[in-house]
């Protein structure tokens, strides 16, 4: 018994040996940033954020004071059916990382059992039965050698961080459509208002210049001016109704609701958001990596390189552990249970598959340097946003001051021209003309401010704000969970939180 004992005492030592040297080497590179074609002390011309006010990107929408906004934009990131999509894009994710972590272990595990029942009946003799069974047990494991397990496990890793910074990119996109959206619904509410408004002292200009014809004091023409220019404000009435009812159709379906007008924004119609931006002079070129389109691109990139030493691992032998254990029996009376067990090592080695083995992983380097090429793409596109945003921001304030100054003029040279008309001191074209200017220039005063907070809204957007409001809340909804597990057994899968950042998760924080 002993030297049996001391036997399986040195073999287990030299798989211990073997398994060691399996943990110690890995093929194929090892994943190095490349460098993006943006200098590293780049700076937004216009905008960036104080370090102090980086907190403040979280929530960026809460400087509004909207409470009507910040309800519909709580909505949008519950109900909306991508971001729903994205999130289960997450669990998939999660499971596809499961699998990847069970090639660590045997990778087959197989039992077997069968049972025969047989009968004989000799001429003229008595009936004779047996019964004959076995039960096995077969198992492989495949030693990770060249470490082509351990960097499935790395590609699969990086495709979950993918996973989750596409979430969090969804969950930009769906702040700042309904912010976007609602900015423009509120815009156009105020451009119905100033319509009507015009179109209200355009009426009065037309019953006036209507009592004065009649009465014989003016000619027909000043009759029909009027009437022109009444009825064209009037006329573009129907097409601003439609494009505020497409408008809040758009809002609805952010929030995953029937088309029609919103009724908690019945109150407050026509106040277009108003929020100042908490930033200064310069943003520097590491902030733009924050972004998830940017991380998405690197994670990405890290999965396609772990993919190389994949495939670089089938140019080298491997080496499976393959194991059996077996029990059969008959009930023939004194026949004995026999029981086998057998251990050993399988090699492997495509010697004659070099060719296709080589060029996949060509394929697999063409693949990973087009994707260092779109991540390097995504960086120099990401400043491009930025400074775009900001330089519009930016523009579009100065441009409102002026158009305010604008209107207070209009609204002089209106009161002016109506004073000399009834004086006789100017014909009617010069009342006209002022009433169409004004009218111009209060368009243009409010199309401005909703461009103001497009823009403003447009620069959080492109500095990724809000991607940090996704991580603590769960993924998805009560009844979509309950749902799910209901369907299929989950485990824990469902429930697990979801890491606060990229980093925390390579580093094994929860």
């Amino acid at each position: 018994m002993t030297g049996i004992v001391a036997r399986f005492a040195r073999r287990g030592g030299l798989l211990l040996v073997v398994i060691g040297l399996s943990a110690c080497t890995v093929v194929g590179p090892d994943y190095v940033r490349p460098a993006a074609e943006i200098a590293p002390d780049w700076h937004s011309g216009s905008l960036a954020l104080a370090p102090q006010q980086q907190a403040d990107m979280a929530q960026w929408w809460q400087h509004f004071n909207d409470p009507v906004l910040n309800g519909l934009i709580e909505e949008a990131l519950r109900k909306n059916h991508s971001g729903k999509v994205a999130a289960l894009r997450v669990m998939e994710a999660r499971a596809q990382l499961a699998i990847a972590g069970s090639n660590l272990y045997p990778q087959v595990q197989q039992a077997t059992g069968s049972a025969l029942y047989t009968a004989t009946r000799p001429s003229g003799g008595a009936t004779s039965s047996q019964i004959s069974y076995s039960v096995g047990l077969n198992a492989g494991w495949e030693l990770d050698f060249w470490g082509r397990f351990q960097r499935g496990i790395e590609a699969a890793d990086a495709s979950y961080l993918a996973s989750l910074d596409s979430y969090d990119d969804v969950r930009i996109l769906l702040v700042t459509q309904t912010a976007t959206v609602y900015a423009a619904i509120r815009t156009l509410e105020s451009r119905l208002q100033i319509v009507h408004a015009n179109a209200d002292i355009q009426k009065r200009s037309l019953e006036i210049t209507t009592h004065l014809f009649q009465s014989g004091n003016e000619s027909e023409l000043d009759l029909q001016q009027a009437k022109t220019q009444y009825l064209s404000t009037v006329a573009s009435i129907p097409a601003l109704e439609a494009s505020l009812r497409t408008t809040q159709n758009a809002l609805a379906g952010l929030l995953a609701r029937p088309p029609g007008p919103l009724p908690e924004m019945a109150s407050g119609t026509g106040a277009i958001p108003q929020a100042g931006l908490l930033m200064v002079a310069d943003l520097p070129a590491d902030l733009l990596r924050r972004r998830p389109d940017v991380r998405v691109a690197e994670m990405q990139l890290i999965a396609q390189s772990s993919l190389i030493g994949v495939a670089q691992a089938d140019l080298y032998p491997s080496l499976t552990l393959l194991g059996s254990l077996g029990v059969s029996a008959t009930s023939v009376a004194g026949s004995p249970t026999v029981a086998t067990l057998g251990l050993g090592p399988s090699l492997t080695w495509n010697i004659f598959d070099y060719g296709r083995i080589t060029n996949n992983v060509r394929v697999q380097d063409a693949r990973f340097q087009a994707l260092a090429e779109l991540y390097q793409d995504s960086v120099l596109q990401a400043a491009r946003e930025v400074d775009d945003a900001a330089v519009s921001y930016a523009k579009s304030l100065e441009q409102i001051a002026l158009l305010n100054e604008g209107e207070i003029a209009a609204r002089r040279a209106l009161a002016i021209a109506n004073i000399q008309y009834r004086e006789g001191m100017a014909d009617f074209e010069r009342v006209l003309d002022a009433q169409r200017a004004l009218f111009s220039q209060q368009e243009r005063v409010v199309t401005n401010q909703g461009d103001v907070v497009a823009n403003l809204i447009a620069v959080y957007k492109a500095m990724g704000g809000a991607w940090q409001v996704a991580r603590p809340q769960p993924l998805l909804d009560d009844a979509t969970l309950k749902t799910m597990k209901e369907r299929t057994s989950w485990g824990d899968l469902l429930d697990a939180p979801l890491p606060a950042s990229d980093q925390d998760f390579m580093t094994g924080k929860p």
